[in-house]
């Protein structure tokens, strides 16, 4: 009766156990769920179509895992391979993805309608500066209180920033009105 009540405890420890540690990536030996797999040996030759139990010996006999390469298909593709080197390969794989992917980032410079010239000749520089190394530049024109009936200052303002800046960058998003706010997105040409 106390060895039932053991093995009920020890069971459900396993079961909590599991349900924690949830295994994410290709399945391996024992984890292969289907019946017949299409075997792949360690040096790239394909054995064919063979029971799981087949498989797992023959990875067992090499002393490697059986991994399986392509779930979706019927029936699955597995590998008999190192799953330790396997995996690392598949982590510096995704990492050298990612040192290539080139992030652009979005910078915003904030502009008033009655800007005076010294203040816009430092604000077109650093839009310059920012399409130079190659960023997106929002640039936004904040109505306050009466000027909201002047919104052709406004007009004229980004007319002359797009006529300025049209050798290095493009128009992404032509001018337009958020609310107060008069909103236009530059992005760099080669």
């Amino acid at each position: 009766n106390n060895n039932i009540k053991k093995e009920k405890r020890i069971q459900q420890r396993k079961k909590r156990f599991f349900s924690f540690t949830k295994f994410r990536g290709p399945r391996v030996n024992h984890y292969i769920r289907a019946d017949k797999i299409k075997l792949i040996d360690q040096n790239g030759k394909m054995i064919g179509v063979v029971p799981v139990d087949d498989g797992l010996q023959k990875a067992k006999d090499v002393g490697l895992d059986l991994v399986e390469i392509s779930p979706n298909t019927s029936p699955p593709i597995c590998k008999i391979l190192d799953f330790g080197k396997y995996r690392y390969q598949l982590q510096k794989k995704k990492s050298q993805e990612k040192k290539k992917q080139k992030t652009i980032n979005t910078k915003e410079i904030r502009f008033r309608p009655g800007i005076d010239q010294h203040d816009y000749e430092i604000k077109m520089k650093q839009i310059r500066k920012f399409l130079g190394k190659k960023n997106k530049v929002k640039v936004t024109l904040r109505f306050r209180g009466r000027e909201m009936g002047h919104r052709e200052l406004g007009a004229k303002l980004f007319d002359k920033i797009q006529e300025e800046t049209k050798q290095i960058a493009s128009v992404d998003q032509k001018p337009k009105m958020f609310g107060r706010q008069l909103v236009m997105i530059l992005n760099f040409s080669n």
